[in-house]
């Protein structure tokens, strides 16, 4: 009897030691909070030098912990880049090439594996990819792309409702609730979607006209010709014949019929009109511009517009970590700011993204994670957005499993300078012919060189020495003494088509005797 009693005791000991222990575990892992922004531009980031903003809180994680510099997507469109995030793997892999689709969430997506390990997850605002999450606790969604002004949101328990307010603001409301309620006994994975800075740009009342006292410098390729390039010559992402004046700049806006402002109040309404109308569309009136001056114009207000929206971004961000200061976990959580993909601020005089150029090929990603990461850190390597999903269940303590395609770069983040990382990336863009028309097209970048092959109805292929020609102006393929480079860019690019098992793109380039 006595030795079963000991039995027992020791049972009982062992039990309460491991559950303590199991505590002390998660308790040890870090909360993850991913803000996921829309179309919002690096060049627009102070941290990242930019010159035509001021992005305070953006550039406080940064200063925190880590920018990367070349932080880059594998298909530079919305939904798709939603769908990497999640899985971890390239977009013919996953299934989302393209927007307006529904993705399978039935299929492995890493806030799930998470949820299976110990955390608690949810995502609150823009999802946007044609269904409703999985894998997680907790949702707070903007129906489809969702409203700047009075959105409606779908909850987890299915209800939709309108919530009167800006979106953004909205958005870190209820980021906050949801830290205020979550379950404190397990660490959490939270992605905040933000819908700024998407089209049609409407800013915060308060932020209207936050930019007016500012001429902004042209790109040094605004009035680019789009020589010797034929998806660049054909595409329909211009700020002279795509951006619209009504619509997008809102000269003389319909503010009585139909469209966005119907969901607005009329004090809201009031607002807009007192400045789109009495001095936008007066000032636009008075000019009567014509030729490059309209286009010129239209690029100023283009800027003022989407800096403004963005501007209550960079506050919110702000918001979000004065929380995280307010409660005291900003000492075990992991902060990132990422946006879906780059985007064009007037370069190759376009807006939008899609194209495998710089500016939507990159993307703003900074992250803070204390003790981990060393404030002020650089992150230099060549990183994909298909490395966030194994990165954070690295962070994490989750087996990574062996179909996801990025790697994690958490010993890079460690200080590790030894590690293996990769040299080159592959790209592959299938969106045609709406709503852009641009030519589908896939490519590899190294360190200094860009091979693309435009398919389908834009037959083409495009080299660029980054080096030498940084605003990609310069098509060089088929120039003489460049044929070593590509036989050899072509071999690489093949190989990482192997390596990603596009079998699609393959076939391309099988068709043209690339052995």
């Amino acid at each position: 009897m006595k030795i079963a009693l000991q039995v027992r005791r020791y049972l009982l000991l062992t039990a309460a030691c491991f559950v303590y222990m199991l505590s002390k575990g998660q308790s040890s892992r870090p909360n993850i909070i991913f803000i996921f922004s829309d179309d919002h531009a690096y060049q627009t980031i102070s941290a990242y030098g930019s010159k035509l903003a001021v992005t305070p809180n953006i550039d406080r994680i940064a200063r925190e912990g880590a920018i990367f510099t070349n932080a880059m997507v594998t298909n530079s469109i919305c939904g798709p880049s939603r769908a990497t995030l999640l899985t971890g793997k390239y977009s013919h892999i996953n299934g989302y090439t393209l927007n307006e689709k529904k993705f399978n969430t039935g299929q492995q997506v890493f806030p799930r594996l998470l949820q299976q390990n110990g955390y608690q997850t949810a995502w609150i605002g823009k999802w946007h990819l044609g269904n409703l999450p999985e894998g997680f606790d907790h949702y707070q969604i903007l129906n489809s792309q969702g409203q700047y002004y009075n959105p409606q949101f779908i909850s987890s328990n299915h209800d939709t409702t309108i919530h009167h307010g800006y979106v953004t603001n909205l958005i870190t409301q209820f980021t906050e609730a949801w830290l205020d309620k979550r379950d404190t006994s397990k660490p959490f994975f939270l992605v905040v979607g933000e819908k700024a800075t998407h089209r049609e740009w409407l800013p915060d009342i308060q932020d209207l006209g936050a930019y007016d006292d500012k001429t902004f410098s042209l790109p040094p390729n605004f009035h680019d010709d789009y020589k010797n390039r034929i998806a660049a010559q054909n595409q329909d992402m211009t700020i002279d014949k795509t951006m619209r004046l009504k619509e997008d700049l809102k000269v003389h806006a319909d503010y009585e019929k139909g469209g966005i402002y119907n969901r607005f109040t009329e004090d809201q309404k009031k607002s807009f009109y007192d400045y789109y109308e009495n001095k936008v569309s007066k000032e636009f009136d008075e000019k009567r511009l014509t030729g490059e001056a309209l286009v010129e114009w239209k690029y100023q207000r283009y800027l003022k517009d989407y800096l403004a929206t963005a501007k209550s971004l960079d506050r919110n961000i702000g918001e979000i970590l004065a929380y995280l200061d307010k409660t005291g976990l900003s000492k075990n959580t992991v902060v990132i700011y990422a946006s879906d993909q780059g985007f064009y601020m007037g370069e190759h005089g376009w807006f939008d993204k899609r194209f495998m150029y710089e500016e939507s090929l990159r993307t703003p990603f900074v992250m803070r994670y204390p003790g981990v990461i060393k404030p002020g850190s650089a992150i230099n390597q060549m990183t994909l957005n298909i490395d966030w999903a194994p990165t954070l269940l690295n962070i994490a303590q989750v087996n990574i499993p062996q179909d996801i395609q990025g790697t994690s770069f958490l010993p890079i983040l460690k200080g590790d300078k030894n590690v293996p990382w990769r040299k080159e990336m592959y790209y592959h863009y299938y969106e045609f012919p709406q709503p852009h028309h641009v030519y589908p097209h896939f490519g590899i970048r190294t360190e200094r060189y860009k091979l693309v092959r435009f398919y389908d109805a834009g037959n083409a292929w495009e080299l660029y020495d980054l080096q030498k020609d940084p605003h990609e102006v310069n098509n060089i393929y088929g120039s003489k003494g460049t044929e070593k480079l590509t036989a050899e860019l072509k071999q690489h690019l093949k190989k990482l088509m192997i390596e990603y098992k596009d079998e699609d793109a393959f076939k391309i380039l099988d068709a043209e005797g690339l052995k």
